[in-house]
């Protein structure tokens, strides 16, 4: 038995043991997402208080940066082709609900390492907030049987590798594109730094 399958079978053993806890951390690995859909919105928000283009850049790629990371990953995992934990191993707490998708990477987890990397482009708290978020997102998945620990933790990497190096390849375009943007109808998407200065007149 590798280490991967030892820890999680230590998981699923604090699982049986913590039925008080199946339907929050169920509930948080299914619909979590939600949170990391609220700190893509949160950092767009922050960037354009900032009014500063960069920080707009980096907001905007955040999500694009994690569709990206989730379209490489699909190849990836189909590639790898490793069975679930409970198409593996005998015995074991199942709380997700089965299907027949590859384990690895985690699909939950790309997205969550994406968007912590995102947030900490545009803000550094929105990034520890972000970094909390998406190991309780990596957690709750080897919680419910749906991953072994390695697929969560490859996600959470290629998640944050594939928007942190996109950003660092495209943000001279991305910055250029905000620039000219801000001199368009969608200045008030982009800064608000004409709200400030129409309160100030």
């Amino acid at each position: 038995m590798n280490l991967d399958t030892r820890l999680f079978l230590t998981v699923n053993d604090f699982a049986k043991a913590t039925a008080w806890l199946h339907g929050a951390v169920f509930g948080y690995a299914t619909y979590g997402i939600a949170l990391f859909a609220a700190l893509l919105l949160a950092g767009w928000w922050s960037a354009r208080r900032q009014a500063d283009p960069a920080r707009m850049a980096a907001a905007l790629w955040a999500p694009l940066g994690m569709l990206l990371a989730l379209g490489l990953n699909q190849p990836l995992s189909a590639a790898v082709g490793e069975p679930r934990p409970y198409s593996a191993l005998s015995g074991i707490l199942v709380l997700a609900h089965p299907n027949i998708d590859p384990s690895f990477p985690s699909d939950h987890a790309v997205m969550a390492g994406a968007v912590t990397a995102g947030g900490f482009l545009v803000n550094r708290t929105l990034g520890w907030i972000g970094t909390v978020a998406a190991l309780l997102m990596a957690f709750s998945r080897v919680y419910i049987a749906a991953h072994y620990p390695q697929d969560v933790l490859a996600g959470l990497l290629l998640g944050a590798a594939v928007v942190l190096l996109g950003f660092l390849l495209l943000r001279r375009t991305l910055v250029g594109l905000v620039d000219r943007a801000e001199h368009t109808p969608l200045r008030p998407v982009l800064t608000a730094a004409g709200d400030r200065a129409s309160a100030a007149d």
